[in-house]
Parts: structure tokens; sequence; C-alpha cells
């Protein structure tokens, strides 16, 4: 049988990433064949800002992965989304049925009602489902139909977006004579590539730490359940460096990346670093400082990241139930001591996550920085459900009409 080829296209605030994979049929497990990436352009915090711009950055990388790929060109990608504030909402409806036997109406009702608390055409619907339905305060039923009983409810997890921003993004993609076929929150589908199955199954959230935005998603249950983010990653740990050392941002990234550690017991005084400086003639100069000096500056903003993701999760509830386990990854999670502060912060176990079950990456594209890209290929591979919610034609029918259509093709 056939090989079917997929592609993905990881937008981030520090690199535009495309992947390009060959999927065996049978096994269901994809192989990359084509990978290119370069600098963002044209996007702060993950938002198209410069159409002309992220156009442009968008073609370069999807060229090199055609290139690689053997010249073929694609036609369509699944994306990731960071922008237009995404949020999880998680909703309890009900509505009486009288007695009588539950059929597909009666499921159409309890939506409707749902409609009232979810309706919002400014926003759009990135991943939906239904924890389970209940009858008469009964929880747990998987599929109500031909069941009887005086009460119908739903419980539902909805993760939406403004639409402005993926209308910007899916142009510029448009304009690549590419077509989204999908989209998927960025922590989603790098957990989706770093968790195991135990983890899945069991519960437990996944940190990424990218260079403008941080994000989680919790799962439990093999289900993605709830999902944040804020707008602090590793580029604002390097503008700290700048600042503090008054030295360059090209030169602050380049400390961070070579020196860089946010636990202040893992430096020493003795250890010695040269820093460029800009002095007030404009002419660049070197001091030497110590190596615990950097990490004074790094270490408070990484752990002002986790305190405020920490929160996040005991505002959403999680903390006792899927928060116990976390993993880190993400292009800012190589910084030396991540996994040491995160234990400090959270007080649970920690682990830094790298992509899984995928071939054919390059040894330069293994690390946590390439963790979304690999788990879109992953949702992309095994989740083809949910993808159909994207097109152009669903995104305008609004947020709860996806839900509706999720939950008649599976139940």
């Amino acid at each position: 049988m056939r090989n079917k080829t997929i592609a993905i296209l990881d937008v981030g605030s520090s690199k535009i990433c495309c992947f390009i994979a060959e999927v065996n049929v049978e096994k269901g497990t994809p192989r990359v064949i084509g990978i290119g990436h370069r600098e963002s352009q044209g996007l702060n915090l993950g938002t198209v800002v410069n159409m002309e711009e992220t156009e442009n950055a968008i073609r370069t990388a999807v060229d090199a992965a055609e290139k690689m790929a053997g010249g073929d060109p694609i036609e369509n990608v699944t994306v990731n989304i960071t922008s237009g504030n995404p949020h999880s909402t998680q909703l309890c409806v009900e509505v009486e049925v009288s007695g009588h036997e539950i059929s597909e109406d009666d499921i159409d009702r309890v939506l409707d009602l749902g409609r009232h608390h979810l309706n919002d055409q400014e926003r759009f619907i990135i991943h939906s489902g239904t924890t389970s339905f209940s009858i008469d305060g009964v929880t747990g039923v998987s599929d109500p139909r031909g069941m009887f009983g005086d009460k119908l409810g739903v419980e539902m997890h909805v993760t939406s977006a403004l639409l402005s921003p993926l209308r910007n993004l899916q142009t510029c993609i448009n304009r690549c004579h590419l077509n989204m076929a999908g989209v998927v929150f960025s922590p989603y589908a790098s957990g989706l590539s770093t968790l195991v199955a135990d983890e899945l199954e069991l519960g437990s959230i996944c940190i990424d730490m990218g260079g403008g935005i941080t994000s989680f998603a919790a799962f439990k249950g093999s289900q993605f359940i709830y999902g944040d983010m804020i707008p602090y990653g590793g580029h604002h740990v390097t503008k700290d460096i700048a600042q503090g050392l008054s030295t360059p941002l090209s030169a602050a990234e380049r400390l961070k990346t070579l020196f860089g550690n946010c636990l202040s017991a893992m430096s020493t005084v003795r250890h010695q670093i040269d820093v460029t400086q800009i002095g007030d003639s404009g002419q660049e100069n070197v001091t030497t400082i110590p190596r615990k000096m950097l990490t004074s500056i790094i270490e408070p903003r990484v752990e002002e990241i986790f305190e405020i993701i920490r929160d996040k999760i005991r505002d959403a509830g999680l903390e006792n139930t899927v928060g116990r386990r976390l993993i880190i990854t993400g292009g800012a999670s190589q910084l030396g001591g991540v996994e040491e502060l995160a234990k400090k912060v959270f007080k649970c176990q920690v682990r830094l996550g790298l992509p899984l079950n995928i071939d054919g990456l390059a040894d330069t594209t293994m690390g946590g920085g390439f963790a979304t890209g690999a788990g879109l290929l992953l949702y992309a591979t095994s989740r083809p459900e949910e993808l159909h919610f994207m097109d152009k034609k669903k995104i305008n029918q609004g947020l709860f009409e996806s839900i509706r259509n999720w939950i008649k093709s599976n139940f």
C-alpha cells in the first residue's frame, strides 16, 4: 500500500519550521523526509504583524523542506497556534428529557443550551470534546442515545482563540499557495511528541517554553483536557541580559546559549566570561564578569515564568489531579538548571521532554525546540477527525457549530 505524504508548519516567535513526512498507512507512523526552518519574521508573540515578512519566511522554510523531500510541492499544512489569546473553557449544561428515550434531538438540545454560554463569533474553536454525558446526575456516560432519564447533561472541554489572528496567518499561508488543513494549540502538539503513554493516560502537564510565549497543556485519560499560555519566554530572558549587562541583543543571546543557567547554586564566582558592551561612543568593547552574575539575571525571570504557570495550573484546579508530573520542552527549556528550578517551584516530578516516535529527524531537530513540529506530525497522522474543523468554511461557522459536528461524528 502506498505511503501518504503530510506536511506541517510550526510558526513560532523564534523560528518558522516546515516538516514533510511520509506516513506508513498500515503502521500509521510518520517518517520525516523534508525539513526547512528559518528565523521568524513579521511575527510578534506568534501574531502576524507584517504579512509580507511572514509570507516570505514561510516560503523560505517550505521551499527548503520541499527540496530536501525531492522537490514535489506540498498543498496542505497542519499549523500550530499561540496567538489570539487561546484558552480552555470547561462547561456543564443540562436539559429535561422527561423520562423518554434519549435521542439525537435531545443531544442537539443540550448542545443548543450550551450555545448561550459559548457562542462568540469573534472566537474560533481549536479543540473540543466531551468529557462525558450525564443522566439524572450520574456522570461518566459515554453515549446516552437509547437510554432513559429525566435530565440529560454534558460536560465539554473547549479550547478557543480570537478569529482575526488566525485569518491573518491563514492569508499568509494561502499566499504561499498552501491550504491550512488544521490548527493545533502549540503545547498540545508538544505534549503529543514528548509524553509517553503512561503520562498521557495517568495525567501530566506539558510546559512549552518558547521564545515569546510559554504555554501548557494538561492531559488525562490520553486526552487533552486543558491549556493556557502567558506572553513570556526565552526572548524576555535575552532582553533582561542585554539590559542588565549593557550588551547588544545578539551578544545577550549568545551568552544565554553558551553560558546561561537559571540556578545560582550551579554557578561559581570563579568562572569568568567575556561580555561585549556598547560604549558611549558607540564603539564595542569587552569586559569580564563572573558567570554567577549572568545567572543572577536569568534565574528571576525563569522563576517568575514558572510561578505564573504554577498559579494558572492551581486556578484551573489541576494541581492535585494532573499537576504532579511536569514535562518541560521548547527552545527555552534548554537553559541549564531549568529542570532543577522547576522542581523547586512546582514541588513535583519534573523531566525535560524531547520529540519521541518520529523517524527521520536530523540531529539538529531532535531537541525541545522542535517538539511542537514533531507533535504536529503526530496529530496530523493520528487525529484526522479534528482537522476538518479548521478549513475556511468551518472557521466562518463559528465556535459552537464545530462542537456539534464533532460530537455527532463521534457518537
